[in-house]
């Protein structure tokens, strides 16, 4: 009875998602006595979902050769594909596709009509999606529905789905794309699909919401996943994206300290995972995140960790430069960045990067060009996000080429746009240009009301570069003389008052930790203060911030 028990508590516990249950007492079984196919299958799947792969793979392997010994082609076939698909993602293109062959070889011995046949055909879509030929990945992903409705196949059918939402988004037929991709989401949700399909619906769907930057789906799937991770017991794989876009998320909603702390932890969890791409997505979050905040340096190391490991650095590492006052540098990274980038969601990113970049070096018909391509992405999807994108993109151009009525016209659309996106930082962004604008034609009481709206929520998310910016245009250059502190240690006080760390103020004016330390002591001595505290409101009532 002894030699039972754990095979029967590890088949409970796979019930009930206990991967790292499920995982250790059937192993424990297979020590004691070789698991059955059946059983060996649980234990592949358990191991997977613990991100166990090598272990994944070996139970896998070993119940498609049971499966054969059974006589049961498509059960053995359907663990090649596994074994098959699991080589793919880790960039074991050859041993991969060996063991698709191989799934294949078997059906086609037995002459079966099967669900597995439909498998089968899922590599072959992705392929000529990822190809450029989302045509023939729609018809490809079609077969495969119908495969599976003729199996009554679950798994199948949620793949089929997911992959013609897919081509048609590629397509540029978003809305019925997302109609489709809802359809697969739905068969997740309501608990229709096996785990590891589950996750694979989950993260392609999200990515693909991101691609067509639909924020509010976007959102509400990425609560989904985090609520369905939670509910299974040490789930690795698919929990780390889900941070990743959380944190994205949770920046565009102005919560930055909660989006630092989400991309910091999912850099710690895929740290577990060697090779995990995901990693370079959550290294160019928290590089993001950095610069905004004015920590130059630990964003640059970031964003050279993110390519590093397979993620582009761009367009982040471009604006930090033109964020350092290196524009040259800047042009130069984003014109290259921008010919190299041939389409799709990283293209988008670049051309916002270009179009602030080309206009800080005066170069307005090369940004109005980018903005004409904006235009034609925004329009091929009903994204209030691409709009404001697109409208802040034109008021600026308009700006810079001299006219400030239509500008203010443009950027007062994007602010609206932006408000009802819930974006506070990108809002306030098109508040300091709409100040630029309503100074050029001469209102500069509402320009000051613009600029005092904008303040507010850059203090508040502490978005250093920004702040500074509006200094500049509010005429609150560094002066000498205020509490008879020096330039130098005005500029410290300011930093301080936004709440940043020594090491913050040193990364941010590119000096020592030791000197900072040196300026804050001399100047709370001027002051006659003992505190950063009390150092904060000396600052805000001598307007200093």
């Amino acid at each position: 009875m002894g030699a039972v028990d754990p095979l029967v508590r590890g088949r409970e516990a796979y019930g009930r998602l206990a991967w790292r249950d499920a995982y250790e007492q059937l192993a424990d079984a297979d020590r004691r006595e070789p698991l059955d196919s059946g059983d060996l299958e649980r234990l592949a799947q358990a191991a997977y979902l613990l991100g166990a792969l090598d272990a994944a793979m070996g139970a896998w392997e070993r119940s498609h050769h049971a499966h054969l010994d059974r006589g049961d082609a498509a059960a053995a076939a359907r663990c090649a594909f596994w074994l098959g698909l699991t080589l793919f993602l880790q960039g074991e293109h050859a041993r991969g596709g060996g063991w698709l062959g191989r799934a294949q070889r078997i059906l086609q011995k037995a002459a079966l009509d099967c669900a597995e046949q439909g498998y089968l055909r899922v590599p072959l879509a992705v392929g000529a999606l990822d190809a450029g030929d989302p045509e023939g990945a729609y018809r490809g992903f079609v077969e495969i529905g119908e495969i599976a409705e003729r199996f009554d196949d679950a798994d199948l059918r949620a793949l089929g789905t997911l992959g013609q939402g897919q081509a048609l988004v590629a397509q540029g037929r978003a809305a019925e794309g997302v109609a489709r991709l809802d359809e697969a989401m739905v068969a997740v949700t309501t608990g229709e699909v096996s785990p590891i399909v589950s996750g694979i619906v989950y993260c392609a769907v999200i990515l693909a919401c991101r691609g067509i930057y639909d924020l509010r789906r976007m959102h509400e799937w990425t609560a989904a996943l985090s609520r369905w991770c939670a509910r299974q017991q040490d789930l690795q794989p698919y929990r780390g994206q889900c941070m990743v876009h959380r944190s994205e998320i949770m920046q565009v909603r102005g919560e930055w300290a909660d989006a630092m702390d989400e991309a910091a932890r999912a850099c710690e969890h895929l740290s577990a995972l060697p090779g995990d791409p995901v990693m370079g997505m959550a290294l160019y979050q928290r590089g993001e995140l950095f610069r905004l905040r004015g920590e130059f340096s630990r964003a640059e190391d970031c964003y050279r960790e993110a390519r590093d490991r397979g993620h582009s650095a761009q367009p982040g590492l471009a604006l930090l430069r033109l964020a350092q006052g290196r524009p040259a540098d800047a042009t130069t990274a984003i014109r290259r960045t921008l010919v190299e980038t041939e389409g799709g969601e990283e293209r988008l990113r670049v051309l916002v990067g270009y179009v602030e970049i080309e206009l800080a070096a005066g170069a307005v018909e090369d940004a109005q060009l980018a903005v004409d391509e904006l235009d034609k992405i925004a329009d091929a999807f009903d994204s209030p996000y691409l709009r404001a994108v697109a409208a802040y993109a034109h008021g600026s151009v308009l700006l810079a080429a001299g006219d400030p009525e239509a500008a203010c016209i443009a950027l007062r659309r994007a602010w609206t746009a932006w408000q009802e996106n819930g974006a506070p930082y990108e809002a306030a962004r098109v508040r300091l240009q709409m100040a630029r604008a309503y100074r050029q034609v001469g209102d500069h009481d509402t320009a000051g009301m613009e600029l005092r709206a904008a303040r507010e929520v850059f203090q508040r998310l502490g978005a250093v570069p920004a702040l500074e910016q509006v200094r500049e245009l509010m005429g609150d250059t560094v002066r000498a003389g205020v509490g008879g502190l020096t330039p130098r240690e005005v500029e410290v006080l300011r930093l301080i008052a936004t709440g940043a760390s020594n090491q913050q103020i040193a990364d941010r004016l590119v000096i020592s930790d030791r000197t900072v330390a040196r300026h804050v002591s001399n100047m709370f001595t001027k002051l006659g203060v003992s505190s950063r505290a009390a150092a904060t409101a000396y600052a805000y009532e001598h307007d200093l911030v």
